[in-house]
């Protein structure tokens, strides 16, 4: 009986030796090293990036002793303003009063390469981008798993310190892999927090999961920068600007200017259509004419050429890819303006291709620098923004030009379905998307003074466009009844004749009350009109900046 008890003592042993051991083995720490090289996908002279803690697709490389990151990368992610013209293998970098080059045999302060044109692309090593990007990098690139940590947020930042020596764990769980150790002291950024643990990211450039016994001391620390960045000097007339572009197709139509300006009242600045590009190679027709500007200026007009990209032989996106071609333009128009003395530029660059944009973009980058420096008001017109045309990348062009103008019209255009050219809620929405990417100080809406009329006949549509006069006669002559339409904010009517079936939503005073309206509510820097000799008199009374709905005009 004692012996059996014994050996029913020692199996029961044996049996719990065999569960603790069951049972370590299911709940104990796991030893095992994660494989570094698998989590970040890098081996060789691959650098994996870490963006604001996250792990990116692309990779950098390692070569001369350094860390290189892809262009296009940095483009998208930290930097949009380096640019890279392929054909002429350069990197352009354009700072307010100047511009920067570098190709494959600049050397930076090492001595070392800034960039890399290698086959599967360009790459900018990482001192060069973090010199012109305001960033922390933390590179981790001496080991056989390289990478590097970039923060673009200035955001405030959770740490914590580690209270004793710790593992770092792929995953939250002790039977996860171990990325790193931590030890007493050391700090840790707290990316986020569970019941039991916390990812973090470690001083020695990993993340991972630890138990959050292991972190004291949580608190909230802001980066502080000491990146200078560069400052844009804008031209910024010291009253609101009431423009007018100035349609000349001739050297002769210069002769009229004063005619036409003499019909309007409170305009300060007037643009002629005098400079159109003619070839890829930055040709250009000129119609400027330097008595136009002598007698604009002494009638207190400011006068900005306008360019523009119409012919049917300029390829934007051929133009403006070639730096020498861009600079060489550059040049061209800044001794245009010490010949005839005009005080800015209107860009008008319309239906432009989306592959344009980077170096339509880039143009008006480096043309700033040029009116900077010679004291010109650089003015950029753009379309009512939409998803086809955000490569115009109005939000650059609100930090680099002067002043950005909105087309508010053409809601409807030849070609198209008929409708009204500017709804009143077509200009707001334009403004309001605008405001978005461009400060309301150096933002103007353009009005139409025209209008279309549409005829349908034989089931085909056509349209013509009208001058606010011409487009009451119209009305007038064939009798039509106009019913004014509140949500669109405008009168509309329609008629049947020899003509066809016509419909015309009539842009009036009326109708450029209440878009003049909306420019003062948002508190623009201007209005502008499309174009000088389609309005009427009444117009100016309606577009003057001292008057409100029910206000009487100042004897």
């Amino acid at each position: 009986m004692r012996k059996a008890a014994v050996i029913f003592v020692i199996l029961c042993l044996i049996a719990g030796l065999g569960a603790g051991a069951v049972l370590y083995k299911k709940y104990a720490p796991t030893k095992a090293r994660a494989d570094q090289g698998a989590i970040y996908g890098a081996e060789g002279s691959q650098v994996a990036l870490v963006l604001d803690y996250e792990l990116q697709e692309q990779q950098g490389v390692y070569e001369n002793g350094q860390s290189y990151l892809p262009l296009g990368w940095v483009n998208e992610h930290l930097n949009e303003r380096f640019y890279w013209d392929d054909g002429e293998k350069l990197l352009v970098y354009a700072l307010p009063e100047s511009i920067v080059y570098a190709d494959a045999s600049t050397m930076g302060t090492s001595g070392t390469p800034l960039l890399l044109d290698r086959e599967d692309g360009v790459y900018l090593s990482l001192g060069l981008v973090a010199n012109y990007t305001d960033i922390r990098v933390s590179a981790f690139d001496g080991g056989d798993v390289k990478r590097v940590y970039i923060q673009s947020s200035w955001e405030p930042v959770e740490t914590a310190d580690i209270g004793r020596n710790g593992k770092v764990r792929q995953k939250g769980g002790v039977k996860s892999p171990i990325v790193t150790d931590v030890f007493k002291d050391d700090e840790v950024v707290v990316l986020d927090t569970m019941e039991s643990w916390s990812k973090v990211a470690t001083p020695d450039g990993h993340m991972g999961y630890i138990q959050n016994r292991f972190l004291k001391n949580i608190r909230a620390e802001q980066p502080v920068s000491d990146f200078e960045a560069p400052v844009y000097t804008n031209i910024s007339l010291d009253e609101k600007i009431v423009l007018v572009w100035h349609q000349v197709t001739t050297q002769a139509a210069n002769k009229g200017m004063e005619a036409l300006i003499a019909a309007t009242e409170g305009v300060n600045v007037i643009s002629p259509t005098w400079y159109a590009l003619t070839d890829n190679e930055g040709g250009y027709q000129s119609l400027a004419d330097k008595s136009y500007v002598d007698r604009a200026h002494e009638m207190g007009l400011q006068v900005w050429a306008l360019v523009d990209n119409f012919s049917d032989n300029v390829q934007t996106e051929v133009l403006l890819s070639s730096t020498a071609t861009r600079n060489g333009l550059i040049e061209d128009l800044m001794a245009e303006a010490d010949r005839y003395g005009f005080d800015g530029i209107n860009l008008d660059f319309e239906g432009i291709r989306e592959e344009a944009g980077v170096h339509y973009v880039q143009f008006i980058r480096e043309l700033s620098v040029a009116c900077r420096e010679k004291g010109l008001v650089l003015s950029v017109d753009n379309y009512v923004p939409a998803a086809y045309n955000s490569f115009y990348n109005r939000r650059e062009q609100g930090i680099v030009a002067d002043y950005v103008i909105i087309m508010g019209y053409d809601e409807h255009y030849a070609g198209g379905e008929p409708g009204s050219v500017a709804s009143i809620g077509y200009v707001n929405q334009g403004i309001a998307d605008t405001l978005a990417d461009v400060p309301k100080e150096k933002l103007i809406n353009a009005v139409p003074f025209y209008t279309r009329l549409w005829t349908e006949k034989d089931g085909s549509c056509t349209s013509r466009a009208m001058g606010l006069e011409a487009a009451g006669e119209w009305i007038e002559e064939n009798n039509v009844k106009m019913t004014w339409q509140e949500e669109l904010g405008q009168y509309y009517g329609e008629c049947e004749n020899e003509e066809g079936m016509n419909y015309l939503w009539l842009e009036d005073v009326r109708s450029l009350e209440l878009k003049m309206n909306l420019i003062r509510d948002y508190e623009l820097a201007g209005v502008a009109g499309w174009k000088l000799g389609l309005e009427t008199g009444e117009v100016w009374d309606v577009l003057n900046w001292k008057l409100r709905p029910g206000d009487t005009k100042e004897p």
